[in-house]
C-alpha cells in the first residue's frame, strides 16, 4: 500500500476501483437472497465487506488526499450502474408474465405455446366487461422471446411482468428447434 501513497492518483483510483467492484457485489448480493441462493448470498457479502474496508481503510489512512473523498462515491455510482448490467446479463431465476389481449386470447396462447412457453388462461372480470389473462412462468433469461411474441401478436398489449422466488413442477421446456416447427405446422 506504500507505493499507492506515493502517487497523487494511483490511491483514489484503487479505492475508485474497490468501491465500484464492493457495490457490484452488493448488487449481486441482494439479487441472490432475494432469489433464494442461500451460499452465493453471504459469499458474495463477505467479499463485499472486505473489499469495502480496505477502501475505508485507506482514505482514512490519508485524509489528506483529497481526491480519494471524490473517488469513493465516484466508485459507488459506478458500482452500481455495473452492478445492474451485470445482473441484466446473469438474468437468473424467472419471470411471470401476465397479459391481458384485447378479445380472445386462445390465438395469443397457441403462439406462445408454440414458442415452448407454458400459459395459463383465467377468465375475469375487467373495467370494461369479461376479459382472459394469460400467465406464463418463463425463465429471464427467455424473457426477451415472450415480449417478442406479444409485441408481433399486437404491439399495444397490456402486460406485467414480476419476479419469482421459486417454481416447482410446470412447464418449463427448451424446446428443440425441430419440435418448434412441428408444434407450428401443427404435426
Amino acid at each position: 500500500m506504500e507505493a499507492l501513497k506515493e502517487s497523487w492518483w494511483l490511491l483514489p483510483l484503487f479505492i475508485f476501483a474497490a468501491r465500484t467492484v464492493d457495490v457490484s457485489l452488493g448488487t449481486l448480493r441482494v439479487i441472490f437472497i432475494s432469489r433464494g441462493h442461500q451460499w452465493l448470498g453471504p459469499l458474495t457479502g463477505f467479499f463485499e465487506i472486505l473489499i469495502w474496508l480496505l477502501a475505508v481503510s485507506q482514505i482514512m489512512s490519508n485524509l489528506d488526499n483529497w481526491i480519494c473523498f471524490l473517488a469513493y462515491p465516484s466508485g459507488y455510482a459506478a458500482g452500481a450502474y455495473l452492478g445492474m448490467f451485470i445482473e441484466r446479463q446473469l438474468a437468473l431465476g424467472y419471470v411471470v408474465v401476465r397479459i391481458i389481449p384485447n378479445g380472445e386470447p386462445l390465438q395469443l396462447a397457441q403462439l406462445l405455446r408454440a414458442e415452448g412457453f407454458g400459459v395459463t388462461t383465467v377468465n375475469a372480470e375487467g373495467a370494461n366487461g369479461r376479459v382472459s389473462i394469460l400467465f406464463s412462468v418463463v425463465r429471464r433469461k427467455k424473457l426477451a422471446g415472450v415480449l417478442r411474441v406479444i409485441r408481433n401478436y399486437h404491439h399495444k398489449l397490456f402486460y406485467t411482468i414480476e419476479d419469482v422466488r421459486q417454481t416447482s413442477e410446470g412447464i418449463h421446456p427448451v424446446l428443440s428447434d425441430r419440435r418448434r416447427v412441428a408444434m407450428r405446422a401443427g404435426k
